[in-house]
């Protein structure tokens, strides 16, 4: 995998087939800060499945990667806080649209603020077929995939983990929920979906199990008011 670390600050354009691996590399630009009060995001959350054609920046993701697993801390703390600080999640991003950015999967590492590069491609497509034909999700210029390591909850906690993680993924979804309102974008959590598709899809390990999608783009006004 190639990693794309905070350091670099333009994508190097590759020529590769679907599926297969990149070797550019694109810095992350970690936390910024919105103007926007708590509570006037609470009120205007919403849940989105309309999106227009317009291409999310760079500086968007990387917003909302950092808004759901970001390091906050020396000691490694999180966004989104995690049962015994063990952080079992993985945040994956899905592009089709986004500035200087290659179609493609990634997987986010927040601890070097940046990404690997799974595979290249357009995997959009894929993604909505995995979640039963929902269409409208390969309408997002980005997708985040939220996958879970069940076993390293489980080495501390036993029976209780898979609630745990679960809870977990809850509180990292709603930080993107929050995030997105804020840069005045929209989502909304998938939770109906094939899990061993999706896992294909993101080429996941043994043990790493799909949690739910996140689907990220510019709200369709005109759908959603004549829905």
């Amino acid at each position: 995998m190639a990693v794309m670390g905070k350091q670099e600050t333009s994508a190097v354009e590759t020529e590769s087939p679907r599926g297969s691996k990149a070797s550019s590399r694109i810095g992350l630009s970690g936390s910024g800060r919105a103007r926007v009060p708590v509570e006037q995001v609470l009120d205007q959350r919403r849940s989105v499945r309309d999106f227009t054609s317009g291409a999310l920046s760079l500086e968007q993701v990387s917003q909302l990667l950092w808004a759901c697993q970001g390091v906050t801390s020396e000691d490694g703390k999180r966004t989104a806080p995690s049962a015994g600080a063990l952080y079992p999640l993985t945040i994956w991003l899905i592009a089709r649209r986004i500035t200087g950015v290659p179609e493609g999967v990634y997987r986010y590492d927040p601890r070097a603020e940046g990404l690997q590069t799974l595979k290249l491609g357009d995997f959009a497509d894929s993604v909505a077929e995995a979640a039963f034909g929902q269409r409208w999700i390969a309408g997002a210029p980005a997708i985040l995939a939220i996958t879970a390591a069940i076993s390293r909850t489980a080495a501390r906690y036993g029976s209780r983990a898979e609630r745990y993680v679960f809870i977990e993924a809850g509180h990292a979804a709603q930080n993107v929920y929050l995030q997105v309102q804020s840069l005045g974008l929209g989502t909304v959590i998938v939770g109906a979906f094939d899990d061993a598709a999706v896992a294909n899809i993101l080429s996941l390990p043994s043990g790493e199990t799909p949690v739910a999608l996140m689907p990220v783009g510019w709200p369709d006004t005109v759908a959603v008011s004549a829905g």
